[in-house]
């Protein structure tokens, strides 16, 4: 299959399909790792650092680590159970055999800087010829390095980072990449290690018991840390899966947790909606705190909290107000935006972005996701601290002076501001939960006139967020626009989930932006965005779909929609941002909104269904 990009056509048989991957991590970065045993995204040493490996973003400039058998071959991937152990099989006329991809997670210690990536191949049955090859493209294909190999190791360098690449069989070179022929009979393994290197960091091997160490430690910290899940429902797996991603995206030296370890992963092949989402949105990440406080992982909400009061995010005064919409892993607030001209992108889909320009707008809505997510902490973790409750009075206070003013809105668009329902929406939930925090722990506050504003938003939304032509609630105050964002309005509170008005307005959303369970933010064509090109449906919001249908008391249509939205997931249990026309996963991946909403979905529904 070929796709367009500016600069013609493009072989999409170079590109193994965004699905077609598991995430490995270490609590720091990540890397994606196809189905045809290629890690081909890697940035080291944390999330938001220029790429190591590319090549799902260009199959020739971006680089990858390949490791592949000679001969043709079935291959299936699966996580080893109750961890984020990536298992590769592959199976071929003359045997089977496996590759264990993971990354040791460890403390604060100077091994931390290792980012060790362990790469362990072993013979299941009879006898495969393997080959490896190894070749970094730093800086997003664009840094020139050099490599020296010796036996069984490999020094890659750089102007900004050093890799040392360690193997129990002998490696080759050949100008910028190393290569390694090897076969496995049954019982045989091979081990690779790659690791960033530095003064205090040198290069060490990565003999068989000691991967076989690394193996057992590791899952032995994924196992542990799973088994303080409280979730006990119908849909075990996919929430477990689901915490297990959420839980790869964070960022444990801060406590940020990013959106997707990705960048530029397209919304349509061959179009130009591809963003860096390698950061952290306060909106993204409260709705996580959420879902993790939902099944017990208070120590994650906790970090986060820590993030806001160590960063100072939450004492900001830029030209937005106090928050911006995202922030880096380190708490920086610049995220400049630029094009890699030299990348042709997935499936050519160009331009491929670093930074995010979005990190301006003004998105009224983040408001409310986070002071919802301080109200959780406070009610299910632990009380917050005097400090926490002055920071978010100053929020507040803000909001009751600027909530009626027009945003970009949470869909970020590009085509100027507007007067967005669920902006005004969640301006409401975050003065509402500030409201009941102060009267449950009887906090200072100005209640008459967080009260006042409170009230004056909701009946905003009443009378102009209402349209009479279209009998259901809007996108924007006296328009006739549908967007999904409104599923949001029950669960919420802001609503009852019977309500007439809701109820007509949840048939005219599932008559407009609902396909076999999916479901669409918008129509672009009724609501520009500024932007060209179509996308696929949001799968945050298919997920939300099933909450309110379920709060509606529309028990079995929930049930089967949340269904068909499980047959949309990878092998592996991951969703990108969104679906396409055939079923297709698209966007950045795996996202952390599709997973925390899975989540939410399926203990709503384990709920209602008893």
């Amino acid at each position: 299959m070929e796709f367009e990009n500016g600069s013609g056509r493009v072989d999409g048989s170079r590109y193994l399909p965004i699905s077609e991957h598991g995430l490995i991590g270490d609590l720091r970065t990540a890397a994606l790792v196809g189905t045809n045993g290629t890690i081909d995204w890697y940035c080291c040493p944390r999330f938001d650092a220029p790429s190591v490996f590319a090549s799902i973003l260009d199959a020739d400039k971006g680089g990858s680590f390949e490791l592949a058998v000679d001969l043709s071959t079935r291959t299936r991937q699966f996580y080893f159970p109750d961890t984020n152990v990536l298992i590769t099989r592959f199976y071929a006329a003359d045997g089977v055999a496996e590759i264990q991809d993971f990354m040791p997670v460890v403390d604060e210690s100077r091994e931390a800087s290792r980012h060790r990536l362990i790469r362990r191949v072993i013979g299941v049955r009879g006898s495969l010829p393997f080959r490896a090859r190894v070749a970094p493209r730093f800086g997003y294909g664009a840094e020139a390095h050099s490599v020296r190999a010796q036996g069984h190791e490999a020094i890659f360098e750089c102007r900004s980072i050093s890799l040392a690449l360690t193997s129990t069989a002998p490696l080759e070179c050949d100008g910028t990449d190393v290569w390694s022929h090897f076969k496995l009979l049954e019982g045989e393994s091979v081990v690779f290690a790659l690791d960033q290197i530095g003064d205090e960091v040198r290069p060490r091997g990565c003999p068989h018991a000691e991967a076989e160490e690394q193996f057992e430690a590791t899952v032995r910290f994924w196992r542990q840390w799973l088994s303080r899940s409280r979730y006990r429902g119908r849909w075990r797996e996919m929430v477990h899966r689901s915490a297990l991603l959420l839980k790869l995206l964070t960022y444990v030296p801060t406590g940020a947790i990013v959106a997707a370890p990705t960048t530029s992963l397209p919304e349509q092949a061959g179009g130009e909606r591809n963003w860096d989402y390698r950061y952290v949105w306060i909106r993204d990440a409260a709705f996580c705190v959420y879902a993790m406080l939902r099944l017990g992982f208070t120590t994650e909400a906790e970090a986060f909290m820590g993030f806001l009061s160590e960063r100072g995010i939450m004492r900001g005064t830029g030209p937005t107000g106090p928050l911006q919409i995202m922030y880096g892993i380190d708490g920086r607030s610049d995220l400049p935006e630029s094009e890699l001209l030299h990348l042709e992108g997935h499936l050519g889909s160009a331009p491929v972005r670093v930074g995010n320009a979005a990190t301006k707008q003004l998105q009224l809505d983040i408001y409310g996701a986070l002071i919802d997510s301080i109200y959780l902490y406070d009610k299910w973790g632990r009380p917050i601290s005097s400090a926490h409750w002055d920071e978010v009075g100053v929020l507040v206070d803000w909001l009751c002076d600027n909530w009626d003013q027009p945003d970009e809105g949470i869909w970020e668009i590009r085509d100027g501001r507007r007067n967005f329902v669920y902006s005004r929406l969640m301006c409401w939930v975050a003065i509402e939960r500030a409201i009941r925090m102060a009267n449950r722990r009887g906090l200072p506050a100005d209640l008459p006139r967080w009260q006042q504003s409170r009230d004056t938003i909701y009946r905003q939304i009443m009378r102009e967020g209402w349209s009479v032509n279209r009998g259901a609630f809007v996108q924007g105050l006296g328009d006739d626009v549908l967007d999904a964002s409104l599923l949001m309005m029950p669960m919420a509170k802001f609503i009852s989930p019977t309500d007439p008005k809701w109820l007509a307005t949840l048939d005219a959303l599932t008559t407009d932006l609902v396909s076999d369970s999916l479901v669409f933010r918008y129509d672009p064509e009724a609501s520009p965005d500024g932007l060209r090109g179509a996308e696929g449906t949001f799968s945050i919001c298919s997920f939300w779909y099933v909450e309110a249908l379920a709060r509606a008391g529309r028990v079995e249509e929930a049930r089967l929609a949340f269904e068909k939205m499980l047959t949309y997931a990878n092998h592996l249990g991951l969703y990108a941002e969104e679906i396409g026309r055939t079923g297709e996963q698209l966007g950045n991946f795996p996202q952390a909104f599709t997973h925390l909403s899975l989540i939410s979905a399926a203990f709503n529904l384990d709920r209602v269904l008893g």
